[in-house]
């Protein structure tokens, strides 16, 4: 009797253990026209595996993932899918027509076959930015509140989908309304000329009412990530105090936003930021990550030195496009205006037309214009054309290494189109100066009676 019962009870227990939580999703796939060997899957900016192709294109792998948004990346393109823990998805897709051949089958892929033909509705509607935050606020709120009930409309009709899904889309939806009234401030600033822009209180209401501290709808929405981002750096920048507002954030912030923001402040140190300091400790006390840290650090020692008054870093010897080379030893005596861009870069080229018109206005002045590409060796012939097509005035210089061309660097130059205004004894004015498309560059050169 007592053997029956020591079994009995073996076998309750046996039964009553809890099945091992299924953490990982199957994923397969092909891709027709291959642009490179392997397909890359993203959490954020995050990589969770690099996959590599078989030779006919297909791939298959096992993703340990939480449920939540992530990204499938192949050559210079990608596409948005949502897994979960027990989905087994396959992807098929052609480079060719990347985003209108995508299609998902499997357990778990109606999510991820509604975010790629949400893509392609959204693509339709071939928004023009410029026109619509030219807009006043009636006219504006009317095209974003059409936007947001086309899309919930799309929502409503969508099949197979998941509950939880919908409802995440359907903060999606929310939250991405809540981002344009967020970012058209600036944006209808930019587009109308009017730097003294302020939108009504009555408008900014959505805003105000806003909840920018839910980690939850942080960790898994990144339209609400972005917002959430956007309002602290806005807090910062309206302050006169942004040490204590960068106390309060290391305070009472949950540690991925903490983690995110101290990143997203490495381009405000710069030499025209009079509080590098308190955002130097900001970062410092916010951050975990030791390697970034030393980064920061080495930066802001970098950025001290580019005060006004200071002796400008130099190039040596830069390729002048005219023939010869170019140092700025050579521009001694004459103020010095450099433009850092590259072909690649949209808003460098779209500053050409007022700098024209800047160089033009000062010709003759004791002043030089010299625009310096960080353009790489191979994009060479790409610069010289360019120069050519555009009948591009000034000197035109090509820095020695790109990117990290001691000059570049030295400047600590992270993002371009980048101005520098030099004086004739080689000395700093500005290290980051007004561009040649702001009214407030005239007013300095007639500042420097130039």
């Amino acid at each position: 009797m007592k053997r029956i019962l020591i079994i009995c009870l073996a076998i309750t227990i046996f039964a009553c253990k809890e099945e091992p939580k299924v953490d990982y999703a199957l994923f397969s796939g092909k891709i027709e026209n291959p642009k490179g060997e392997k397909v890359v899957v993203l959490k954020g900016r995050d990589v969770v595996k690099e996959i590599t192709l078989n030779k006919d294109g297909t791939f298959t792998d096992t993703l340990k993932i939480e449920s939540g948004y992530y990204n499938l990346s192949h050559g210079n393109e990608r596409t948005g899918m949502h897994l979960s823990p027990g989905s087994d998805i396959n992807i098929t897709l052609d480079t060719k027509e990347f985003d209108e051949t995508i299609s998902y089958t499997g357990k778990g892929s109606e999510n991820s076959s509604f975010l790629a033909s949400k893509f392609l509705e959204d693509e339709k509607s071939n928004l023009d930015f410029a026109k619509v935050f030219s807009m006043e606020e009636a006219d504006f709120l009317s095209k974003m509140n059409e936007i947001k009930n086309t899309k919930e409309e799309f929502l409503t009709k969508a099949e197979g989908i998941s509950e939880d899904f919908k409802a995440l889309e359907e903060k999606n939806i929310y939250f991405e309304h809540i981002s344009y009234l967020q970012n058209y401030p600036g944006a209808h600033s930019y587009y109308t000329k009017k730097e003294d822009f302020k939108a009504s209180d009555d408008f900014m209401k959505p805003l105000n009412a806003l909840d920018y501290k839910n980690e939850a709808d942080y960790n898994s929405i990144d339209t609400y990530k972005q917002l959430v981002l956007n309002h602290y750096s806005s807090l910062l920048s309206k302050s006169d105090n942004p040490a204590k507002i960068l106390e309060d954030i290391n305070a009472n912030a949950f540690p991925a936003l903490k983690t995110d923001f101290s990143k997203s402040l490495r381009y405000n140190l710069s030499p025209n930021n009079e509080h590098n300091e308190a955002y130097y400790n900001g970062i410092m006390a916010m951050s975990s990550d030791e390697k970034y840290k030393e980064d920061i650090t080495t930066k802001y020692n970098k950025v001290k030195t580019l005060a006004k008054g200071m002796p400008s870093p130099e190039f040596i010897d830069y390729e002048n496009h005219k023939g010869g080379t170019t140092s700025l030893e050579d521009l001694k005596g004459k103020y010095v205006y450099v433009d850092v861009w590259a072909t690649w870069c949209g808003p460098c080229i779209a500053e050409i037309p007022s700098l024209q018109k800047v160089e033009k206005q000062y010709h003759g002045k004791n002043i030089a214009f010299v625009s310096t590409s960080i353009d790489k060796a191979k994009d060479h012939n790409t610069w010289v054309e360019m120069v050519k097509d555009k009948e591009l005035g000034g000197m035109q210089l090509m820095a020695d290494n790109d990117w990290k061309s001691k000059f570049v660097t030295d400047y600590a130059i992270e993002g371009i189109p980048r101005f520098l205004l030099i004086d004739p004894n080689g000395n700093i004015i500005s290290a980051d100066a007004p561009r040649p498309s702001s009214p407030k560059l005239i007013e300095l050169f007639k500042e420097l009676k130039i």
